[in-house]
């Protein structure tokens, strides 16, 4: 007879952010991958100061709204939300792209990453964020 938890049977799970309810009125919680990919959503859209504990926290994108739109603006964007990302989640993803690209009004930023825990070395992942009049975020 196994003296396991069932609990720990399961799937490592986290707390959902943002901080939400399931259907049954509980914390909602999400696996990994929905997990990191938060995680990578909120050091793009974090600015550093916004956080009191962890002031330099976040990518610091949001100071460049009001640049102009060129190829010097792309390239500062990707450095700095390569440099976010290696320095706050190394120890959760690699980091293995980040392309940034100006398109009519709007810079459109994919990263590509691959989780650390991932049980097989070409789970990739990308998240895509789009700044300017049709922004948004997609998987």
């Amino acid at each position: 007879m196994s003296t396991a938890s069932p609990r720990r049977s399961n799937p490592p799970r986290h707390v959902a952010f943002p901080l939400r309810l399931d259907a049954r009125g509980r914390t909602a919680l999400v696996d990994d991958s929905v997990y990191v990919a938060g995680l990578v959503e909120q050091v793009l859209f974090t600015g550093p100061g916004e956080r009191v504990n962890r002031p330099g926290f976040g990518s610091g994108v949001a100071r460049l709204v009001f640049a102009p739109l060129d190829d010097a603006l792309a390239e500062t964007t990707r450095a700095l939300v390569q440099g976010a990302l290696q320095q706050w989640l190394a120890d959760l993803v690699r980091v293995e792209d980040v392309q940034v690209t100006a398109v009519d009004s709007a810079l459109e930023v994919v990263v590509v990453y691959a989780p650390l825990y991932a049980s097989h070395p070409d789970q990739r992942r990308t998240v895509t964020v789009t700044g300017g009049p049709t922004a948004g975020v997609s998987p």
